[in-house]
């Protein structure tokens, strides 16, 4: 029996409505140097992710995505549970990655559920960007982490305001204290304890401005910072030194604020913001950055400096890779050889020469749903400086994504 005209065009209409992506990708990691407290030099590791939308209405959206994780070296949970506020010292093994429903209208945008934030307008450091955490697991290759929050998004294309309230806060994931990307000397034994977090809500303001031939943009944020401070305590003082940490979020307010202008053959942005401490727990500071962009052809060059100003230093030590990226150049190039292949280099270097992070990477598309990555990150630098620290983690990346 042929199906009823009315069912087909029915289904015709949903699979308009729905779509859906996402991929399966391997990576090899490979590291000529062992860490001083991390011996392992391969790290393979498997990801798949899934993301699909379904048009409800003209005015009504569901978004969502889950993925699930695998390596060798124990970097993700080996737990079968779906993990929803990413608060999991390892990477959970299976995640919801987004999951909202997005009210639009002309003029009003609402969006509920576990989201992606982004603030800011300049690349590979946003001082503004307070909604958007991030998985620092190996520090220099990093990925957003969604926060679950209300956005309400007002006005026309040349004024916007945006208004988010977050109900409990999404940490950043730091380092293992048992890896390479925690570089603890030998003489020293750390254990970790739960950590704290805050009981309370984010809230954040941001007015953008579209204006002839500039824009611009004011940001406020009320709430707790996503990167840890650590309250530490000696247990032995023999050799080894024994200590427990436990991770907290201070109480954080921002004021922000970021721009774009063109200028012929470049675009100038700047991005600045000033943080206090409501409880007077972290320093208090202004971090900036400066940069120009050219679009020439095929090539897109970018290259800034950041910086830091301290205004009050208080508070005990934390893992502040925004921070660690002040007081340095930053710059990155990208160039597409074809529909097919494309190459670009990022990285920062020290003002003072103490600190040295650049990262190399080939892309190519095999066939219709293939491509291959190799990269290799280059870190050089003093024991003291952020990125000095990570001298012995230069490494190489293999990645096969087979995407559908």
């Amino acid at each position: 029996m042929r199906p009823a005209p009315v069912l087909v065009f029915a289904l015709q209409l949903a699979a308009q409505d729905f779509m859906q992506r996402g991929f399966i990708e391997m990576r090899l990691a490979g590291f000529p140097q062992a860490a001083v407290n991390d011996r392992g030099r391969l790290i393979a590791s498997a990801l798949l992710r899934y993301e699909a939308t379904y048009k409800i209405s003209s005015a009504w959206r569901l978004a969502g995505g889950v993925e699930a994780r695998t390596d060798s070296h124990h970097q993700t949970q080996r737990v079968w549970s779906l993990s929803w506020w990413d608060r999991e010292r390892q990477r959970p093994a299976f995640a919801v990655r987004r999951a909202s429903l997005t009210y639009e209208r002309p003029g009003v945008t609402l969006e509920l559920g576990k989201q992606f934030i982004r603030w800011g307008k300049t690349d590979i450091l946003n001082p503004t960007d307070r909604f958007a955490p991030r998985d620092f697991l190996a520090v220099v290759d990093n990925d957003f982490l969604a926060v679950t929050a209300a956005r309400l998004a007002l006005g026309a294309q040349n004024n916007t305001l945006e208004l988010v309230f977050a109900p409990a806060l999404t940490p950043s994931r730091v380092p293992l204290l048992t890896q390479r990307w925690a570089p603890l000397p030998t003489w020293v034994e750390v254990r970790e304890r739960q950590p704290q977090y805050p009981p309370g809500g984010q809230f954040g303001a941001r007015w953008n401005h579209v204006g002839r031939g500039w824009e611009a943009s004011l940001s406020l944020y009320e709430g707790y910072n996503h990167l840890p401070l650590y309250e530490v305590r000696p247990v032995s003082a023999g050799l080894p030194v024994r200590i427990e940490a436990r991770r907290f979020y201070p109480k954080l307010r921002m004021y922000g604020a970021d721009a774009a202008v063109p200028l012929g053959p470049v675009t100038l942005k700047g991005e600045a913001a000033l943080f206090r401490s409501p409880a007077s727990q972290t320093d208090e500071y202004v971090l900036y950055v400066v940069q120009a962009e050219r679009q020439a052809g095929e090539w897109l060059l970018v290259g800034g400096y950041a910086g830091q100003t301290i205004t009050r230093a208080q508070g005990p030590p934390g893992f502040a890779p925004d921070r660690g990226l002040a007081k340095a150049f930053l710059g990155r190039a990208a160039y597409t050889i074809d529909a097919n292949r494309s190459v670009a280099v990022e990285g920062a270097a020290r003002q003072n020469g103490k600190g040295l992070w650049v990262k190399i990477e080939y892309s190519q598309a095999l066939a219709a749903h293939w491509r291959a990555t190799a990269a290799f990150t280059l870190i050089r630098g003093d024991q003291a400086d952020f990125l000095g620290q990570y001298r012995r983690n230069s490494h190489f990346l293999l990645a096969l994504r087979y995407s559908f």
